[in-house]
């Protein structure tokens, strides 16, 4: 308390306390897990509007900024969730590798809030960010050190409840369970509280009511199979039961009178479990959804197509707080974004995949890559590109059972064949998202884009080196090929 206190009067000493603490918002932040842009009726995706499948989460659209252009730091969730705390890359953070913690000197944007006056709370499915891991079980030395690391990652928050579980009647209890965290929080402190849905992480029942598989509308990168539609219905059913909790959470807030004076964000943790989704660097293993409710600083119902990465969310809720961010945090804050004044924004966001426990590649789950991407275009280096392409969480669903099937009989489309089953794999790949927003068609080493790919490729190396990135770079790689 003498501590927290000490670092109050030291930082308003410094003028970076903007606020005072009574002005300071509360703030939740909220991650759905493995949730791909366009899944919400507020993106003008037409299953979730058809079939009504998240009123709750259009309704924060409509009351705040919905963000057209929102990415994750990486396609896993570990990974993802570890840049969203800690306000950089997971290379940077040298945390590519599933359930890989960043090291416990760093510094969480939840550390300054806590040591600034908040109370600050984590509850709900966190998925490895503090590195525990039950497949590591066997191997002592490194349980005992987890164990410790673990110990002392709880003590960073006033409330620390670990929370996994993927079934839907959980969904039920949201609002008991947030009711009784917030209970604990002091009335003379702001709060932050990261609530963590496990929907619509795989896993999911066979219940899909209401929503009928052959009125989906697929996206073309998918072979239309009834398999695969049957999956994404169930998909869109798990979707529906996160924004059934949502609204639970919605409802404590409105009893509570917290809404005024809370700053809402919404966000997927990585892309969906499903084709060329979580696990790839494809548009949909990385373009989320990103909403934010701030009333009395963001104007109801608007849009933004700034280009925003996870590692941003720190520096934002900083920002909103009236504090600095840490150093070793890399974000650019979107605050003036919330608020309506100029932002000049980022011009570029990138990501990475790195280890993943299961078959990215098949059969390790080694699959290296990096990607770019620009208002307009998409840029990936494959670091591995002999590693089979397996799609995270499903490898064994009957859908994908499916189309590996068809393709050892050869009755797979070309383009569906290309996109599964090409190998190698290509070392780069550009796509005008403009133009082909699925990414059908790989533009790299045509001459008409020559300068754009140029480009990209300085601009992946620079970042490479400025995280410290171990992979070799991707202009040396393009200088070897070109010599053999």
């Amino acid at each position: 308390m003498y501590k927290r206190l000490f670092n109050l009067i030291l930082l308003n000493s410094f003028g970076l306390l903007a606020l005072d603490a009574a002005d300071r918002p509360n703030v939740l932040l909220i991650l759905s897990d493995d949730h791909s842009t366009p899944h919400l009726g507020a993106y003008r995706d037409v299953n979730c509007q058809r079939f009504n499948i998240t009123p709750h989460l259009d309704a924060l659209a409509d009351e705040g900024m919905r963000f057209d252009r929102a990415y994750t730091a990486a396609p896993q969730c570990a990974p993802s969730r570890t840049a969203i705390f800690a306000g950089r890359s997971p290379v940077g953070l040298s945390a590519t590798r599933f359930a890989q913690p960043a090291r416990s000197e760093t510094t969480l944007f939840t550390d300054v809030l806590r040591e600034s006056g908040y109370w600050v709370g984590l509850a709900g499915r966190h998925q490895h960010l503090d590195g525990k891991n039950r497949d590591l079980d066997h191997v002592t030395d490194t349980l005992v050190e987890l164990d410790v690391r673990d110990r002392a990652f709880t003590q960073r928050f006033d409330h620390f409840a670990r929370g996994a579980s993927t079934k839907n009647e959980a969904i039920h209890d949201t609002d008991e369970v947030v009711g009784t965290i917030l209970d604990g929080v002091p009335d003379d402190q702001p709060f932050f509280l990261y609530f963590g849905f496990s929907q619509p992480h795989r896993r999911w029942g066979d219940d899909h009511e209401k929503i009928d598989p052959s009125k989906l509308v697929l996206p073309p990168d998918w072979p239309d199979l009834p398999e695969v539609r049957l999956d994404y219905a169930k998909y869109l059913a798990e979707v529906r039961d996160l924004d059934i909790g949502f609204g639970l959470i919605e409802n404590v807030l409105e009893e509570r009178g917290l809404k005024e004076n809370t700053l809402v964000i919404f966000m997927g943790d990585n892309g969906e479990a499903l084709l060329r989704g979580k696990g790839t660097l494809a548009q949909r293993g990385t373009h989320v959804p990103l909403l934010v409710r701030w009333p009395g600083y963001v104007k109801p119902g608007t849009a933004s197509d700034s280009l925003v990465s996870g590692v941003d969310l720190s520096a934002t809720i900083l920002e909103a707080a009236g504090l600095e961010t840490a150093p070793g945090m890399t974000g650019v804050s979107f605050f003036d974004e919330l608020r309506g004044k100029p932002f000049a924004g980022r011009e570029m966001v990138f990501a990475e995949r790195g280890w993943h426990f299961g078959p990215i590649g098949r059969s390790d789950g080694f699959d290296l890559s990096r990607s770019i991407t620009t208002r307009r275009y998409l840029y990936l280096y494959n670091a591995t590109p002999e590693k089979i392409f397996s799609p995270v969480d499903m490898s064994q669903n009957l859908g994908w059972l499916t189309i590996k099937q068809m393709h050892e009989e050869g009755t797979l489309s070309a383009l569906h064949e290309r996109l599964y089953f090409q190998n190698p794999r290509p070392l780069f790949e550009l796509y005008d998202l403009q133009e082909d927003p699925f990414q059908l068609e790989n533009l790299a080493g045509k001459a008409r884009v020559k300068a754009v790919e140029t480009k990209l490729r300085m601009e992946m190396d620079k970042w490479m080196v400025r995280e410290s990135d171990f992979l070799p770079l991707p202009s040396h790689i393009k200088q070897q090929v070109n010599r053999n």
